[in-house]
């Protein structure tokens, strides 16, 4: 939803006579009074948007931002040693995620990586087809799937559901590893051995098309294993900006032998995968990310679990009729989604925001839509529940004075929001 500035010109009434929802909130900024905080710190509950980096990423990259700043594809002494940073790079992404270094590829991020393992395999495959989960991230659904695989109302795929999506035309199927909306971690082996049974009777009945697996696996790193032999993964994608890594950086995992075409063409870098340029300071920036991320996971997913199911409990008491999005135990440790009746979605963002508190509706990469969220509507929820809805998301700096501070200042706003709906 776009908020106006205070200084915008009067939105136009839709077409069907309704008030458009920037007028609507705009109101609840004029009727509102300022919430002035308790407290002047700044609380980040919208991890799930963007990390901050981590020192020692910014220590790790600053020689290939400042001085080491050679093309890692020529051939004199620095740019060498450009090459052998980008490799050692590789290896300790590749050592994280139980891979070949010849399987990593550097991406600008996730939404880069989703692209190239979905066009790329599809260019491959030219007229085949292809399925996706209906929670999938826009960048996995704006590639358009030929079939949906439809979710529980509880936010997990089924894998029977996987049966009626695939046809002996499909050659990918792609389930995220854990939303970025509802956190909800999906059964990604299950699937993984529920294709290669797939696989397998093809095989017996002569159909040669292959059966690749993908999994945008983002919101999942620094808290679950991302082994790609356990989860039997073909392709996996990741963001350095969900994991306290630079922005614009990431790697897609391609098993060996899955097939491939590049998105772009160029000087052949990235094995032929991504042409253009490297970009060594994200790369070792990444790097460096991933490898904290997995050696701090256990201690910080246990830790953030406690913090997560606390405020859990406290807003939904506070809140009556509020209703927790996703499986209750199945999603990640850093995850929060309420659907609040009675309290606009974007206006809570809004005020909590003016009492120090960083939060959102859903995906920050769809801010801009005035669409309900397609992940809520895919469990089942209204449009009303689905535009009355919170997303908190934790991470390394919440704390439980941050906690304290969100049971504070909530209820408040969703009460005036409430007063302000009923007399409108």
């Amino acid at each position: 939803m776009t908020i106006a500035p205070a200084d915008a010109p009067e939105p136009k009434t839709l077409a069907s006579g309704e008030i458009h929802p920037t007028k609507m909130i705009h109101s609840f900024v004029i009727q509102l009074p300022v919430m002035k905080s308790t407290s002047p710190k700044s609380y980040n509950f919208d991890h799930a948007a963007a990390t901050p980096l981590d020192p020692a990423v910014l220590e790790a990259m600053l020689p290939y931002l400042q001085h080491d700043f050679a093309n890692p594809s020529s051939l004199y002494g620095a740019a060498r040693h450009a090459r052998q940073a980008l490799e050692s790079a590789r290896r300790s992404v590749a050592g994280t995620l139980g891979a070949k270094p010849t399987e990593i590829i550097f991406t600008s991020g996730t939404t880069e990586g989703d692209n190239l393992a979905i066009q790329g395999v599809l260019r491959k495959w030219p007229g085949a087809r292809w399925a996706a989960t209906a929670i999938e991230h826009d960048a996995v659904l704006g590639n358009k799937p030929d079939a949906i695989i439809s979710v529980k109302p509880n936010g997990i795929v089924d894998v029977q559901a996987v049966d009626s999506a695939v046809t002996d035309n499909t050659v990918l199927v792609s389930v995220m590893m854990a939303n970025n909306e509802i956190g909800t971690i999906q059964p990604i082996a299950d699937i993984a051995k529920h294709l290669a049974a797939i696989r397998a009777d093809r095989v017996k009945r002569g159909i040669t098309a292959p059966l690749y697996l993908h999994t945008d696996a983002a919101q999942a790193a620094g808290y679950l294993d991302l082994h790609v032999t356990r989860p039997g993964v073909d392709l996996l994608t990741l963001g350095g900006s969900k994991l306290y890594g630079p922005k614009g950086s990431g790697v897609l995992y391609v098993r060996h032998g899955t097939a491939l075409e590049p998105l772009h063409y160029g000087g052949g870098q990235e094995r032929g995968r991504r042409s253009g340029t490297e970009n060594v300071a994200a790369a070792v920036g990444f790097a460096k990310a991933l490898e904290l991320a997995a050696t701090r996971r256990t201690a910080e997913s246990h830790r953030l679990a406690i913090l997560r199911d606390d405020l859990i409990a406290r807003l939904t008491k506070a809140l009556p009729g509020s209703a927790l999005n996703g499986d209750p135990k199945r999603r990640l440790p850093n995850n929060i989604n309420l659907t609040i009746p009675g309290a606009d979605g974007e206006a809570m963002v809004l005020y909590l925001d003016q009492v120090g508190i960083q939060a959102s509706t859903g995906s920050a990469c769809t801010i801009g839509s005035l669409e309900p969220s397609h992940v809520l509507l895919a469990l089942g929820r209204t449009v009303d529940e689905a535009n009355t809805s919170l997303r908190l998301t934790l991470g390394r700096s919440t704390t439980q004075a941050a906690v304290d501070h969100v049971v504070e200042a909530l209820p408040p706003i969703v009460a005036r929001l409430g007063d302000i709906d009923t007399h409108n």
